[in-house]
């Protein structure tokens, strides 16, 4: 449903916020390490998210990216949105350019049923609520590996 960019971008600030709290700058190849990402995709991905002011960043031995108060109560949906745009919660599930409730295409009505409730998901949760659950281990970035 998320573009590969957007999965790797919202895991990165989970992950960055995460560490934040505990007063670290994050660099590109330890966030790439930790939530399995390519290390170039994900710090273009970044650096967007930086010039947006979704995340902030300094540069030099103790540089790196981080989240500062203003940004660690954004919702998940300000950064689907910065990342890959709105047309997930306005655009028809078949990809035509007028499905409307006038026309609708052949799955309007259940995609537009999903659609909403994705909307209210990434709405209500915000980056400080689900990094808390990953800095708690009530949650996870990593890949869950088979014992």
């Amino acid at each position: 449903m998320f573009s590969k960019a957007c999965e790797y971008g919202i895991r990165a600030v989970i992950y960055i916020w995460s560490q934040n709290k505990r007063g670290i700058k994050l660099g590109v190849k330890d966030i790439c390490k930790e939530i399995d990402a390519p290390e170039y995709f994900t710090a273009k991905i970044l650096q967007s998210l930086a010039k947006q002011n979704l995340v902030s960043s300094t540069k030099g031995p103790n540089g790196g990216f981080y989240i500062n108060e203003d940004q660690e109560n954004m919702r998940l949906l300000d950064l689907v949105v910065a990342i890959d745009g709105d047309k997930l919660f306005n655009g028809c599930g078949l990809g035509l350019k007028h499905c409307s409730e006038n026309h609708p295409c052949p799955i309007h009505d259940e995609y537009k049923a999903i659609r909403e409730g994705l909307t209210r998901l990434l709405s209500e949760k915000s980056l400080k609520e689900v990094a808390s659950q990953v800095a708690s281990g009530k949650a996870t970035l990593s890949r869950v590996l088979n014992p």
